[in-house]
């Protein structure tokens, strides 16, 4: 396996400092922090390159709160000047690691997404006839530092990297412990439960590291079992097979192998026919066509109405209420919704 050094310097150059600072204020020009770190910039990142190049870079504290769609997650926000070091390192790492990643995986990638991830999951419906799928209980709150540590340092043989690495892990430690269950694995002593884990939902640093954790999963799933369909966004995964046999057998050895990564998987995935529907990333997806999820269309209508209630009583402009509902269609145009689009956008009156 190739390993990189010398890798530090690349990451506090002032080009690099800069395009990460272009690449996190995506989006958030209006927002206050991206505003204030944006009115000193050339101090502000002097500030960051002096702190990374002496090694006194410290984190500082998340701010979370709670999302509830599509399900209660808890979310955590890092400062600012954290996320401009977050996107520093992932210019220069990720691309080392995401050659290694394999083709069915989907999130957080440059040219794949969920709209690609659907297209693929509805390819391969069609040539094979049963599914299984899965999702990974609690998965950044499970999460092991150890284990992430080790998968990255058998590339990364820079040191000043690493520790950059761990500061940032470090800074997440806690932040989803009371969304974390204690899970014991063959061989652990009392002391597991001390075992660091978490990476903050949010983080662009934890979408990066969630693939680069299970890239030995995915490359289990097709060098060793030799899965032709296997489709994964995040902890969310599809295997497809002819037969359910095939899919029972898998079922053993994928858990066996979760649990190397001190990972578990919802017990009542089966194998069932592509015929009946696949549930994936907001979509139902048949072999010939996709249906957005009833749940999706009513948290939408739901929504709507509040924008509509905002718009009337002038606490949002037109602008806004317009680029909310291109939105919604540009992303609900991937299903066959041509006729719950006409319904919905009927309810519009301005």
């Amino acid at each position: 396996m190739k390993s990189f050094r010398n890798l530090y310097p690349q990451i506090i150059t002032w080009y690099n400092l800069h395009e990460a600072w272009r690449k996190a204020r995506k989006g958030k020009r209006g927002k206050v922090p991206a505003a204030s770190f944006e009115y000193h910039l050339e101090y502000n990142l002097l500030a960051l390159q002096e702190e990374l190049t002496n090694k006194s870079y410290q984190p500082g504290a998340y701010h979370s709160f709670f999302i509830h769609e599509p399900k209660r997650r808890l979310i955590s926000a890092a400062p600012f000047r954290d996320r401009v070091v977050h996107h520093a390192l992932c210019n220069v790492i990720e691309p080392i690691f995401d050659r290694t990643f394999v083709a069915d995986s989907y999130a957080n990638r440059a040219g794949k997404g969920t709209h690609r991830a659907l297209d693929r999951c509805q390819q391969v419906s069609r040539r094979f006839r049963y599914v299984l799928q899965y999702d990974i209980r609690q998965f950044f709150p499970s999460i092991d530092h150890a284990i992430l540590c080790q998968q990255l340092a058998r590339k990364i043989q820079d040191e000043d990297v690493l520790w950059l690495i761990d500061q940032i892990l470090a800074s997440g430690r806690g932040v989803l412990s009371e969304q974390y269950s204690m899970v014991w694995f063959p061989g652990d002593d009392l002391f597991a439960v001390n075992r660091p884990r978490g990476l903050p939902i949010g983080n662009l640093t934890s979408q990066f590291w969630a693939n680069c954790y299970l890239n030995s999963f995915d490359h289990f799933i097709k060098r060793e079992l030799k899965c032709k369909g296997y489709v994964r966004y995040v902890d969310d995964f599809l295997l497809f097979a002819d037969d359910k046999r095939t899919l029972h057998a898998w079922h053993a050895a994928l858990r066996d192998r979760l649990a190397k990564l001190r990972l578990t998987i919802h017990p009542r995935a089966q194998p069932r026919p592509v015929s009946e529907g696949i549930p994936f990333l907001g979509f139902v997806v048949y072999p010939t066509h996709r249906r957005v999820k009833r749940r999706k269309v009513v948290h939408y209508r739901r929504h709507l109405r509040e924008q509509l209630r905002k718009y009337a009583d002038g606490e949002i402009d037109q602008q806004s209420l317009q680029a909310s509902v291109q939105g919604w269609i540009n992303h609900v145009r991937y299903g066959d919704t041509w006729g719950l689009r006409k319904a919905i956008l009927e309810e519009v009156v301005l």
